[in-house]
């Protein structure tokens, strides 16, 4: 990333292009700016599409507008829609006295103002300054000969915001980056970890056939050439040749096959063997090239090839469950292990033999740091360069000075959901009148307003706002105490001594809410609960636990009355996983225990379509059983409030994220602070 602020660093949360599409071919795709400007009264602007290269949007642009209209007015903040324009057809843009709408070609590379708050749309930003008016009218001039000239020409064009990225052999080599994270990562091999800071490494560390791209679209990676036959049913892969191990030995499809067999083996008891379990025929065609079939079409088959390839030659024979290698992995990735001090680092050094070249950055270093507020103060001291702000870090504490000039913070919804979870096999739990009641007990709305500052929306099923499978016509549960109550008295409790707090068969109503040890914001959220859950007669305690034994000693065995947590969401709908009853097993993703015939029947249905509209109809139909159920009360799906330091290069937000090209990232030599000994 430029040490100085850039303009409309963004995350869309939409996707926009059509299958092989990429953002740098977009020439037709324009913002519109709408700020508090005295300019005249009305301006309407009408743009008519030369060459069209862009599917249309899944979302109105109209609708777009119209929600920033009503945005504009806000001091000092300003809203941002995505307009695009199609062949043969014109929209026409018009505000409102005091407004200005202004039109700029997405070829501008160069910023003349930042915005910080794309007023509700998913967006990333770095930093604000204020648009002084007159400067409006060149820039006017230049955002319409920008924007008919890319049309003509067809041009490939710069996201604003963003750096273009430069060739490997234009990046300097040197510094190392250090990450700040709650938990410790718990093991390393990728098929038996169910935890997120376990996966932030090995991620690093290991390689898969194919990967998504920026846009959300599978790409090859290990392979060097990927096809599939016309029903769905074969796949091909051809791996490229001279991928080598960390040890030197090449990565071939041997490889592949015995980490498809390894993972689908009982004894490995992987919580994601599914996806490889449905593979009917593995055939090796030659040392570079495997295939694989299906007895029935699968939904998941191409994105189970995005999992990573482990090395045949050190783990065959080896009992996978009581091995080294979980802690000192030999991987095929732009990182290899280098050191991993317990309870305090983790740290990863550059492959010099990475097949598509050795990363810029030398080191990668995960800080384990169990408190948020001390993380704080380290990033503060400048001994962090990567760590998750908190809402009211993010909104009162980085700003000034200091943080405008080290620090690019960002903020869009982030895919994934925060849930408390109910164990299934708790004699309260059992009854479904207890879980509808203690869902309608709860504020989502006071939980997003008091513990997120208003940074998430309130969540009501398994799915992103904004995704296909995301069902409209279902709204989060309002509070609704007097409902509670009734649903408690039906399900038998009463509050037989006067005491306040409810009893059943002269057992009172009292559980624990499980959550892991330095998350300041499920703790809060846990605290809410307590105190909402106190007023209709329900004791509630909380304890908190370090991340890899809260994972290991409590959620992977059952030994729970409820949990805290969150899921993190795939580009694939698919949650078969975590909701089927064959999952709800130790050491399986649905922890839980629920088990239900319908739940399953739609899982398994929706993952042998290839239609997307019968398969969102299913997943719907799955949102309707889980609201009914209650197996989780689904709480929010909150901002990702990342804070990454200023003097990283390469960052290049987009539908994917800002990790996904990780790899890419730089330092100038001249802003390096490490110096990292080879």
């Amino acid at each position: 990333m430029q040490s100085s602020p850039r303009c409309f660093d963004f995350f869309l949360g939409q996707r926009i292009v059509g299958r092989g599409g990429r953002i740098a071919f977009l020439p037709l795709f324009s913002f519109v700016i709408l700020f508090r400007h005295s300019l005249p009264a009305r301006i309407a602007l009408k743009v008519r599409a030369v060459r069209p290269c862009i599917r249309k949007a899944s979302f109105s642009a109209v609708t777009s507008l119209q929600d920033m209209m009503r945005r504009g007015n806000r001091e000092e903040c300003f809203s941002c829609a995505f307009l695009p324009f199609y062949a043969r057809r014109a929209w026409s843009v018009s505000c409102s006295p005091g407004n200005t709408i202004f039109l700029i070609s997405i070829a501008m590379s160069r910023p003349f103002f930042t915005v910080r708050d794309y007023g509700g749309l998913s967006g990333l930003s770095a930093s604000s300054c204020p648009l002084k008016a007159p400067s409006f009218l060149p820039w006017l001039f230049l955002g319409f000969f920008l924007v008919f000239f890319s049309a003509l020409q067809g041009s490939a064009l710069a996201m604003p915001g963003k750096e273009t990225p430069s060739p490997v052999s234009e990046r300097p080599r040197g510094d190392r980056i250090i990450f700040g994270t709650i938990g410790e990562a718990s093991n390393l091999i990728p098929y038996l970890s169910t935890d997120s800071a376990s996966h932030s490494v090995a991620d690093l560390l290991f390689i898969a056939p194919l990967r998504f791209n920026r846009d959300l679209e599978p790409e090859p990676w290990a392979c060097e050439s990927w096809s599939a036959s016309e029903d769905g049913k074969r796949l091909r892969f051809t791996l490229r040749k001279g991928i080598l191990w960390e040890d030197g030995e090449e990565v071939t499809a041997y490889d592949m096959e015995f980490t498809w067999k390894l993972v689908t083996d009982p004894k490995t008891a992987s919580p994601y063997a599914d996806d490889f379990l449905r593979v009917a025929r593995f055939t090796v065609l030659d040392r570079y090239t495997f295939e694989v079939e299906y007895e029935t079409f699968f939904a998941r088959a191409v994105s189970s090839w995005m999992n990573p390839i482990l090395p045949k030659h050190i783990l065959e024979g080896l009992n996978i469950r009581d091995t080294s290698f979980a802690r000192s992995p030999i991987g095929a990735g732009p990182y290899r292990l280098k050191e991993w001090k317990s309870g305090t680092s983790i740290t990863l050094s550059a492959s010099e033999t990475y097949f598509l070249g050795r990363p810029s950055l030398d080191e990668v270093v995960f800080r384990i740091i169990p408190d948020q507020a001390t993380m704080f103060m380290e990033t503060r001291a400048g001994r962090l360069d990567v760590t998750d702000l908190t809402p009211l870090q993010y909104l009162r504490e980085t700003e000034g000075p200091f943080w405008e000039k080290e620090y690019a913070k960002y903020r869009y919804l982030a895919s994934m959901y925060v849930f408390m979870g109910f164990n299934l096999a708790h004699p309260f739990f059992r009854d479904v009148l207890v879980r509808r009641a203690i869902s309608c007990a709860i504020s989502r709305e006071e939980i997003v307003q008091g513990c997120l500052l208003g940074q998430g929306v309130p969540a009501f099923g398994p799915y992103k706002p904004g995704s296909w499978a995301y069902h409209t016509g279902l709204s989060p549960q309002k509070q609704d105490r007097a409902e509670a109550a009734r649903l408690l008295r039906e399900a038998g409790f009463a509050d037989t001594d006067g005491d306040g707090i409810l009893e059943k068969d002269g057992i009172p109503f009292s559980f624990t809410i499980l959550t892991n040890q330095g998350n300041e914001q499920r703790i809060l959220v846990a605290l809410l609960i307590q105190s909402q859950l106190s007023k209709i007669g329900i004791r509630v305690r909380i304890r908190t636990v370090e991340w890899a034994a809260f994972i290991r000693e409590f959620v992977n065995t059952g030994r729970f009355d409820a949990v805290i947590l969150g899921w993190t969401l795939s580009e694939d709908p698919d949650i078969y996983q975590i909701w089927h009853s064959s999952q709800a097993h130790d050491g399986g993703l649905n922890f839980v225990r629920y088990k239900s015939p319908l739940a399953d029947r739609l899982l398994e249905e929706a993952r042998a379509t290839p239609k997307r509209d019968v398969r969102t109809r299913l997943y719907h139909e799955l949102q309707e059983v889980l609201a009914r159920d209650v197996p989780y009360c689904f709480l929010f799906v909150p901002y990702a409030l990342p804070l990454i330091h200023k003097r990283f290069h390469g960052i290049a937000p987009a539908l994917a994220g800002i990790m996904y090209n990780f790899d890419e990232w730089w330092v100038p030599k001249e802003e390096q602070r490490y110096s990292v000994l080879h």
